[in-house]
């Protein structure tokens, strides 16, 4: 059975690898998965996946967001696709065959995963880049759309806010996957920051999230150990 502190995926958004395997070492077995996004990517390389992987039982989430012409999102993906991650992410977009295309390189060795609307996102940032009323006014409708698109490429699931999980489930199965970004736990509280669509652990796994990303919280805690396992007790309330 999935336990409270799997459900929990933290994000190594630090500047060096020296740092990153801090927190490696600091939160491995605490934790279920170590996010690599494309700072730590780009200084590191598969070296620090190497690391995740040696230091225990945490998989590693390869959130590089590939976007781009189908060709290359497939040979991109076949490439990560060796590098023994459990996810890795990708662009909805503006086309299905770019998903079409990450899902056929990743050959069943690694769960793509559809990025629908990043959490940063805000109606009036998606009026401004020119989509229609209907998607500006209801970010939620933009997501299960791209979330759909998605599904019928064979994407494992998707990456969406907490505020759309439940409907995710409730039209594409409990089987594909929702990893949710934009969380704060109940004892920090919803400050102000560069997150639009937030929830809190217990109410987005309530609401049907496989995986939580969870950065701040445990990053800026004075023990990040203790603030990790802190979270997993809040899980653990609606497990």
């Amino acid at each position: 059975m999935k336990s409270a502190k799997d459900y929990i995926i933290f994000p190594l958004d630090v500047p060096s690898l020296d740092e990153a395997k801090r927190y490696v070492d600091l939160l491995s077995g605490h934790v279920g998965m170590f996010k690599v996004g494309l700072e730590l990517f780009i200084r590191s390389g598969p070296e620090i996946i190497n690391f995740i992987n040696l230091s225990g039982t945490s998989g590693v989430f390869l959130d590089l967001k590939l976007h781009d012409i189908p060709a290359t999102v497939l040979h991109a993906m076949k490439s990560i696709a060796d590098l023994d991650v459990r996810f890795a992410t990708v662009h909805c977009g503006e086309a299905k065959s770019m998903l079409d295309a990450a899902v056929q390189g990743s050959d069943g060795k690694v769960g793509v995963l559809g990025v629908t609307v990043l959490t940063s996102i805000s109606s009036i940032d998606i009026r401004n880049a020119g989509f229609r009323t209907e998607f500006s006014d209801n970010l939620s409708k933009l997501v299960m759309k791209r979330a759909g698109m998605a599904k019928e490429a064979g994407c494992a699931g998707v990456v969406c806010s907490g505020l759309e999980v439940k409907k995710i489930k409730a039209d594409f199965g409990d089987d594909f996957i929702a990893v949710t970004p934009g969380i704060r736990p109940a004892w920090e509280g919803m400050q102000e920051d560069d997150q639009q669509r937030i929830s809190t652990p217990a109410r987005a796994v309530k609401n049907g999230s496989d995986y939580l990303v969870i950065g701040r919280p445990i990053r800026n805690a004075k023990d990040p150990r203790e603030a990790a396992v802190k979270i997993a007790g809040e899980i653990e309330t609606v497990l």
